[in-house]
């Protein structure tokens, strides 16, 4: 449609205003996971098990809770951001396993499938010009 053609000059900033909204989510969304403490951060991990891996569950859900919180600052930042967005990546498609293992339905995965594929697109396409990671 040549009315919204113009749009595709603002394509940074685009990207930024992606970056600061999804950057401030998972920030918000991580955080409380990593001050949950080592019951919840089991509790987080123990959703490796979907995935044939059943030892130290502590470890990776602090590993989750760290990726969601401090992998949102830097999205916003747009620094280390194509390692974050495989590493949220993943984190998303061990949330899309457990709920999916879960019995709790694709409406319950949706969310954590969605925010995977927007991450791994994001990991393809980069910070844009306006990040820390600008060459």
């Amino acid at each position: 449609m040549a009315l919204l053609a113009s749009l595709g000059k603002y394509r940074n900033t685009g990207l930024l205003m992606t970056r600061i909204g999804l950057g401030i989510l998972f920030m918000l969304h991580g955080y409380p996971k990593l001050l949950g403490g080592s019951e919840k951060w089991e509790a987080i991990g123990g959703a490796m098990k979907y995935v044939g891996i059943d030892f130290l569950p502590l470890v990776w859900g602090l590993f989750a809770a760290i990726t969601e919180t401090f992998g949102g600052f830097l999205i916003l930042l747009g620094l280390a951001f194509r390692p974050v967005c495989l590493l949220l990546t993943f984190t998303m498609a061990i949330a899309t396993s457990m709920h999916l293992n879960s019995n709790e339905g694709f409406m319950s995965a949706s969310q954590a499938i969605e925010m995977g594929v927007v991450f791994l697109g994001l990991a393809f396409v980069g910070p844009g010009a306006y990040s820390v990671d600008k060459k």
